[in-house]
């Protein structure tokens, strides 16, 4: 199976996948992507713009596994209002999830943070975090332990701790490619 890993960071979602997958993986920081590398090195890699790829590319996929930014969707920016501190949601979420919904042929997931706010487009539950697919995904919980703890090889030390926070659990990285690769008797788009 062809899988594009979008905002690929250190591959945490992408750590039990195995190799039996042609995986591209795009991440825009171009220390976090070789370190990715170098954890995944049958993978290509691609330093760019995660979003444009996915609009030029998305086609060439049978599955694509998207996790937008998600400070601006966070409950810690909501919190910031009252420092004084505003932002606006990064729109980018909700084009992604429209647009894989409407033109992709594929499995996808989009994975994001419980929102703040009412999410535009519902989302299914899974653990501590809400994901968009086109196919049904049982909730999955992780123990409270494991959060966080997904780190690359070689992590340098100025990039452990953000990389490593926003590492999506192998696990349930595991658990939604899995579920995107059984036999659905029904299209319904999930979102």
């Amino acid at each position: 199976m062809k899988i594009l890993n979008l905002y690929a960071g250190i591959g945490g979602n992408r750590k039990l996948w195995g190799d039996e997958h042609e995986i591209t993986a795009v991440e825009i920081d171009s220390d976090i992507a070789a370190e990715y590398s170098d954890d995944f090195p049958n993978d290509k890699v691609v330093v760019g713009d995660t979003h444009d790829y996915l609009l030029k590319h998305f086609q060439e996929f049978d599955f694509i596994w998207s996790s937008p930014p998600c400070p601006t969707h966070s409950r810690t920016n909501y919190f910031l209002k009252g420092k004084g501190v505003f932002h606006y949601p990064d729109m980018t979420l909700w084009q992604e999830i429209i647009f894989l919904r409407h033109f992709f042929k594929g499995k996808f997931c989009v994975e994001n943070v419980i929102s703040y706010y009412d999410p535009i487009i519902p989302p299914q539950l899974v653990g501590r975090h809400y994901v968009w697919t086109n196919f049904p995904v049982p909730d999955f919980a992780l123990p409270k332990d494991t959060i966080g703890k997904m780190c690359g090889k070689n992590q340098k030390a100025h990039k452990k701790p953000i990389a490593e926070r926003n590492a999506v659990n192998p696990e349930l990285g595991k658990h939604i490619l899995d579920w995107s690769q059984k036999e659905w008797h029904h299209t319904k788009t999930l979102i």
